[in-house]
């Protein structure tokens, strides 16, 4: 079979002006350093640092990109090997596991997935053929091999992909042991914990209580009133930057902002506490947590994301077999100028707050986010996330937000990834889309050449070295 080798010009622009100009831009960028600041990447692979299991572990099971394409062809998670919510499987054969998926492998053609996964089977393990359903065998076995290797333990291949800083996002009640144990080990790499308190803030968490009690475990307190439990999530806050920490991460349903007195959120702590609440109470205390969280941001520095507006969970049968996380979250219109104004106003214009904001709803790029993170100091666009993580979505959101918010406000990209091997790909195609679209922009004469380099380096390093302080 004839050698499979990626194209060194993909994803740029069939005009041949355009695409030696973006072939110079992404030449002078795609070396530079990755910085990965928000991510889903599991801590523990660095402290033991031992061989990944299989191919099919590696790239498959924990990547529900992956599956959920798979489920749609109406391919059974369980012979994929995805684990139920007790944990066990019904097929731990990772060959039989391969073997399907590479049976699969056209279904993913012109998606995101297909482009990381030929990445990754092409550049990080050297294969030589597009995964089919007769070589499927042959490129299983030449992976794992390479896995049992030293070049492949989780911290050589952190070194070879010049990852320079990688975020993890950890409960608020995480221990952060993992991250204890790699600073300790003398290994000199700088692998940061997030501060998520979603499972502390959204009421309708049915271990909220469970969560409560672990908050003040943690924290050396009982904590039966309002006042106490905002303590306590400080002291949290606190002890995650001690431990390198630079960003809060809020998964919420919608961005709605509402600031409570005390004496009214106090109130509906106590319902919650006594289990009596409704959904407009849930509702309304997430609102009025995102505006404490922005309020401790300014006094503590750690940068807010928001990523709002995903129907989690979306398939009830799938989530109560095989619980989160499973490819069933789907988009919602969401909106954003209302819903903000309340937190804006009282925090947008404070220069300590950077608060990063992401969207699901691209129709509310150019109507809303780009007009706000225009104006407001402290608000900052995130880039094409989730579903939108695509080489035509991030040319979308450069083409829908550039000519109100700049280039300036935003934050370069993150790739919000579990599968750790995608790292490298997922930056890879940023840095061609982005390099793509300022030779676009050079080429009808909107920015000189000059100053395309300058904003490729920015998009690549600089912005979000500095949107996430580090």
């Amino acid at each position: 079979m004839k050698d499979y080798i990626l194209n060194e010009d993909r994803f740029f622009d069939p005009d041949t002006s355009v695409r030696k100009i973006a072939r110079e831009l992404y030449n002078e960028i795609k070396n530079l350093p990755i910085i990965s600041p928000h991510g889903h990447v599991d801590p523990k692979i660095f402290v033991t640092n031992e061989p990944f299991p299989d191919p099919s572990e590696l790239f498959l099971i924990p990547d529900h990109y992956i599956f959920r394409m798979l489920y749609s062809q109406g391919i059974p998670l369980e012979s994929l090997g995805i684990p139920d919510k007790e944990g066990s499987r019904k097929v731990v054969d990772s060959k039989k596991i391969w073997q399907l998926f590479a049976d699969n492998y056209f279904l993913f053609a012109g998606t995101p997935s297909g482009v990381w996964l030929d990445y990754e089977f092409s550049v990080v393990f050297g294969i030589k053929e597009k995964l089919n359903s007769t070589n499927a065998s042959i490129i299983h076995d030449e992976i794992k091999e390479k896995l049992n290797s030293p070049e492949f333990l989780p911290r050589a291949l952190f070194d070879r992909f010049n990852i320079e800083v990688l975020s993890t996002t950890d409960a608020a009640t995480d221990s952060l042991l993992e991250h204890r144990q790699i600073k300790e080990s003398g290994w000199n790499a700088r692998i940061i914990p997030c501060f998520r308190p979603d499972a502390l803030t959204n009421l309708s968490d049915p271990n909220w209580k469970l969560h409560l009690k672990n908050l003040g475990s943690l924290t050396g307190s009982e904590i039966t009133s309002y006042k106490g439990y905002l303590t306590a999530i400080e002291k949290r806050r606190e002890y995650f930057k001690k431990h390198g920490a630079v960003s809060t991460d809020h998964g919420v349903l919608s961005p709605y902002t509402r600031k409570m007195h005390i004496t009214e959120a106090e109130k509906l702590f106590q319902k919650a506490l006594n289990g009596d609440i409704t959904v407009d109470d849930t509702n309304l205390f997430t609102a009025n947590m995102l505006m404490e969280m922005s309020r401790m941001s300014t006094e503590d520095g750690l940068v807010m994301q928001i990523h709002p507006g995903s129907f989690r969970n979306h398939n009830q049968v799938i989530y109560d077999k095989f619980g989160l996380d499973k490819g069933c979250d789907i988009p919602m219109r969401t909106e954003f100028t209302q819903n903000l104004q309340v937190l804006l106003n009282e925090y947008g214009n404070d220069p300590r707050l950077t608060i990063i904001v992401f969207t699901l709803d691209e129709t509310n790029y150019s109507r809303e986010l780009a007009p706000l993170a225009g104006h407001y100091p402290s608000m900052k666009l995130g880039p094409a996330w989730w579903f939108h993580d695509s080489i035509e979505g991030m040319a979308r959101f450069r083409h829908q937000v550039t000519e109100t918010a700049g280039f300036y406000n935003t934050v370069g990209f993150n790739d919000d990834t579990r599968a750790f091997v995608s790292i490298p790909a997922r930056h890879d195609v940023a840095r061609r889309v982005d390099s793509n679209y300022l030779a676009g922009q050079v080429a009808k004469h909107i920015i000189s050449l000059e100053d395309a380099r300058m904003i490729s380096y920015q998009l690549t390093y600089g912005l979000v070295k500095k949107a996430y302080k580090l």
